[in-house]
């Protein structure tokens, strides 16, 4: 008992730096995908790649047949991808956490087969999976 109330202050920051982990971890949950997966995806036909970065980083290299809106232009050009709604939808960016954001903001518009590619396009790339420029 005596630890406890001597170390109270650090066990609080403990508690507070625990939870807000936990509280990230959750808002990241959506769909995922992995490497893998989006290949097998991609093999079966009718998907559309879409690539959130900036278009100087798109410029240099992507996901082949990859469509480029980056993420802050997203809310405004989503009508673009209104063809696509009912199809599967993979959502790269570098490392996976702009298209976590992509994903959720396509889901609430109605693509509820949109997914983030996990690791992004950093995975991608480590899988020895083909870019082009």
């Amino acid at each position: 008992m005596k630890f406890i109330i001597d170390n109270i202050f650090l066990i609080g920051i403990v508690l507070v730096s625990g939870g807000a982990l936990i509280v990230h971890t959750l808002q990241r949950t959506g769909a995922k995908v992995t490497a893998l997966q989006a290949t097998q995806i991609i093999n079966q036909g009718k998907v559309l790649i879409l690539d959130v970065r900036n278009a100087d980083d798109f410029a240099t290299g992507h996901v082949r047949d990859a469509k480029n809106i980056p993420l802050k232009e997203l809310k405004t050009r989503v009508g673009e991808l209104e063809k696509f709604k009912e199809r599967p939808v993979i959502v790269v960016c570098t490392k996976g956490l702009q298209s976590a954001k992509a994903t959720a903001q396509l889901k609430k518009a109605g693509y509820a087969n949109a997914a983030s590619l996990l690791g992004g396009l950093d995975a991608w790339q480590s899988q020895g999976l083909p870019v082009v420029k």
